[in-house]
């Protein structure tokens, strides 16, 4: 790619250099600024939509002592785990981002194995995360909680859970899903200026809407809770038979980890992303510190206006035990004796919802083109073609497919549904943490850095991250409720080590003998 003249020579664009370095051709348009790879991971991680959606997590397991310092505890770790990964980003500016980092720091030995596992984890992760709330598992998540959301401002518009209000049926919170889906695909086959443009109004208005709801619904409200409530107060009234405050706590955590994923959008992004070893990192660091920063002014807003925890949590209330949904539309509600205004900040947040799910889409079509490209997934000379616009576009309408493909279980059993939340979050970061792994190790003498890097930081910081997501594997497979049942029993292990298992099984019987990991396209 040219980027302009110098000295009467031809400059080249630093990302485009690179991605020749490491053997592949320039086939998706260089045409994203900085600002716009931040804008995808910014929408991806989403506050708005995290939060929001696991709110009521946070306030059953410790309240607002969960809520506020819990946020902080994630996303300090979290920029920790973010850093590791954006040093390796500036020295591996591809669209494959974590399973090429994986193969190239996992050595010629261990490459295929490296590359394999980190991303059918990457990958699976990606969806899943999209179908519940923020690849495939990330986007069924994101889209499926914008479907609830819409079927609860229904509720709620036509005279809420205690007024008659229409209850919307799960067949149509899948379809509801379904278009939200369709919107996606079709926005994502647009060219990437176009897309690129969507991204930064996403970005933008996650940013405008954190703060206009974190100032407007405490100022609204008649009654607001005190300062030493909001910092101080811990909820141990969980209903689920756990008394223990250091195990309450930990619980509590999910809603902020939860959130605080999708970032890994900015290194899929980089073959599109002008100066792609600088801009790459730069991306993924601030998406991560500017969400964590809004995010807990976002947290703090919303629960200067909790007045009643319970209130907000039963299932007969007018939002039906949506904790937020009602918190916007009683605060409304109890000033103007109406909660049209509570409806109206709910649309905010679904917007909000929907721009994070665009961008999940946009992320994981750009990994299931990468790992096609190296032949790694079934029809892989299908998924990895571009359209003249330079889009993906097979593996766009596949990312969309199979996420809609995975909510369908939700029609059968609960339990499978969150069995695929679980493999979402677990799964994204085990993917994140495995070239940190190898960062640390195999290539701990052999990594060489790019533009951004940690200096001699660069290994403690690694070991951190890898043991951050050690920890929060094992805290996320314990159960959320005692005495264990078939339907209380926390089932993070059993998804996540099936996924393990398929992976592995796949690989020993039969990518083993074909898959030579990421695979160059032009000659040395």
């Amino acid at each position: 790619m040219v980027s302009g003249i110098e000295n009467g020579s031809v400059s080249v664009d630093s990302g485009h250099a690179r991605l020749h370095e490491l053997g592949y051709k320039q086939e998706l348009k260089r045409d994203l600024s900085v600002v716009s790879n931040f804008a995808f991971s910014f929408s991806i991680i989403s506050v708005l939509t995290g939060v929001t959606t696991l709110y009521n997590t946070g306030l059953t397991y410790g309240g607002p002592v969960s809520l506020a310092y819990g946020w902080l505890i994630a996303g300090a770790f979290t920029m920790i785990v973010g850093l590791s990964m954006s040093e390796i980003c500036s020295s591996y500016p591809t669209s494959g981002g974590l399973y090429y980092w994986s193969a190239k720091l996992a050595g010629p030995g261990w490459a295929p194995f490296a590359s394999w596992i980190t991303g059918w984890f990457n990958i699976v992760g990606q969806v899943l995360l999209s179908i519940v709330c923020p690849g495939w598992a990330v986007t069924t998540s994101i889209d499926y909680s914008l479907a609830q959301l819409i079927s609860v401002i229904i509720l709620l518009s036509t005279g809420g859970n205690n007024g008659g209000g229409y209850e919307a049926s799960k067949y149509a919170v899948i379809g509801f899903h379904g278009a939200i889906l369709l919107l996606h695909a079709i926005i994502n086959s647009l060219p990437i200026t176009w897309l690129s443009l969507f991204g930064q109004v996403a970005a933008a208005w996650n940013l405008v809407g954190v703060f206009v709801l974190m100032i407007l619904i405490p100022s609204v409200a008649t009654e607001r809770a005190s300062a030493k409530f909001v910092f101080t107060h811990f909820n141990t009234d969980n209903g689920e038979g756990i008394n223990s405050k250091v195990y309450i706590f930990v619980l509590g955590l999910l809603m902020s980890q939860y959130t605080l994923t999708g970032y890994d959008a900015s290194a899929h992004m980089t073959e599109e992303t002008k100066s792609a070893d600088k801009n790459g990192p730069r991306g993924i660091i601030s998406s991560i510190g500017i969400s964590v920063i809004v995010g807990w002014g976002y947290i703090l807003g919303i629960t200067f206006a909790v007045t009643n925890i319970s209130d907000l949590l039963d299932e007969n209330n007018d939002a039906g035990g949506y904790a937020i949904a009602e918190i916007f539309y009683q605060v409304f509600k109890s000033r103007y004796g109406t909660g049209v205004g509570g409806i109206i900040c709910l649309g905010v947040v679904a917007v909000a919802i929907f721009f994070c799910g665009m961008s999940s889409v946009t992320s994981n079509s750009r990994m299931a083109y990468a790992f096609s490209r190296d032949g790694a997934m079934p029809f892989s000379s299908v998924w990895h073609k571009v359209n003249n616009q330079e889009v993906p576009i097979n593996a766009v309408w596949l990312s969309a497919l199979i996420s809609f493909c995975m909510a369908l279980t939700s029609l059968g059993s609960s339990v499978a549904f969150q069995a695929m939340v679980s493999i979402a979050t677990i799964g994204l970061y085990i993917a994140y943490a495995l070239p940190i792994f190898f960062r640390v190790t195999l290539a701990r003498k052999s990594f060489i850095p790019g533009p951004f890097n940690l200096g001699r930081y660069g290994i403690l910081v690694g070991w951190i991250a890898v043991l951050w997501v050690a920890t929060i594997s094992v805290l996320f497979s314990l159960p959320v409720s005692y005495p264990i049942t078939n339907e209380t029993l926390n089932y993070t292990p059993v998804a996540v080590g099936c996924l393990f298992i398929l992976v592995i099984t796949s690989w020993i019987f039969g990518a083993r003998h074909w898959f030579r990991g990421p695979i160059t396209n032009i000659d040395a």
